[in-house]
């Protein structure tokens, strides 16, 4: 059912409790009469019941009850006051047209206090609304059970990270002609790093395996270091080559005093070589 704007402000005071008495029987009549209209008070209750949840009681302080009870003790004690009679002043006969002229007046001052009381009560509950946000957003335990915020729980999908692009990887089986293979050399393409593996070669005591680097771009060939005891040796010293040589290069393997050879240059000729071969491509 729809209800006028009086009918509306008449429920709001009478949540505020701002009513007289005749106001209020009247309310209490259309409630006893209009569920509808009960059901809309009772909205204003709970509306405004919030202003009440965000004030706390004050006790007023002694002297104020001392002024109040003095002030009535002194009211009752004081006789009572006699004025001398007056005659009654003459009424002017209305004039025509001014009962309706009042009537509009009494009117309009009783529409625009409802509207008053309507932009207060909206006033009052946006302040509430607000000062329940902002204590529910700081400080949420101050706040009834049946007010606090709700705890929510944001589900996020876990990515696995990102595969990296498999990069191209050449081999070179390291043997005497003929032979087995000696050393397996590992280069990837993109780092140019290099791994040996041990296979089938044994350093006699006091020598050592040294790896050597050997192009026609290069005046001699190029030390890569000693090969380690272990079954496996890493190093990343052909990143200072150019990759196009390191493809076309010959790896080969001296036989060197113990710790390589002392002047840079090998001293015995090649005991194991090999080339390089594409064995995974890269990612195009």
């Amino acid at each position: 059912m729809a209800y006028s704007d009086d009918d509306i402000a008449l429920a709001a005071e009478y949540a505020l409790g701002t009513l007289d008495a005749d106001e209020r029987a009247q309310v209490e009549t259309m409630m006893a009469a209009d569920k509808d209209f009960t059901a809309m008070v009772r909205s204003w209750e709970h509306k405004l019941g919030a202003l009440n949840q965000m004030v706390g009681s004050v006790e007023p302080r002694p002297e104020v009850w001392e002024g109040i009870r003095a002030a009535i003790g002194h009211s009752e004690a004081r006789a009572p006051l006699v004025l001398p009679e007056t005659p009654a002043p003459a009424v002017a006969p209305p004039v025509e047209g001014q009962a309706a002229e009042d009537s509009n007046v009494i009117r309009l001052v009783a529409n625009a206090r409802r509207w008053r009381t309507i932009a207060s009560v909206a006033s009052a509950i946006a302040a509430a609304l607000v000062a329940i946000i902002g204590v529910g957003l700081s400080m949420p335990d101050l706040l009834p059970d049946r007010m606090r915020p709700r705890a929510r729980t944001q589900i996020v999908e876990a990515k696995a990270p990102p595969v990296p692009a498999p990069s191209g990887q050449y081999v070179a089986v390291l043997q005497k002609e003929g032979g087995s293979p000696a050393f397996i050399l590992t280069v990837d393409n993109a780092t140019r790093n290099f791994t040996v593996r041990r296979v089938g070669a044994s350093a006699e005591p006091g020598k050592s395996f040294e790896l050597w680097l050997i192009s026609d771009r290069l005046p001699k060939p190029r030390s890569l270091g000693v090969i380690g005891g272990s079954e496996f040796t890493s190093r990343p010293v052909l990143s200072s080559y150019d990759a196009e040589m390191v493809k076309g290069a010959t790896f080969a393997v001296t036989v060197e005093q113990a710790g390589g050879s002392a002047d840079g240059a090998p001293t015995s000729a090649p005991v194991f070589s090999g080339r390089l071969i594409e064995t995974v491509p890269p990612a195009r």
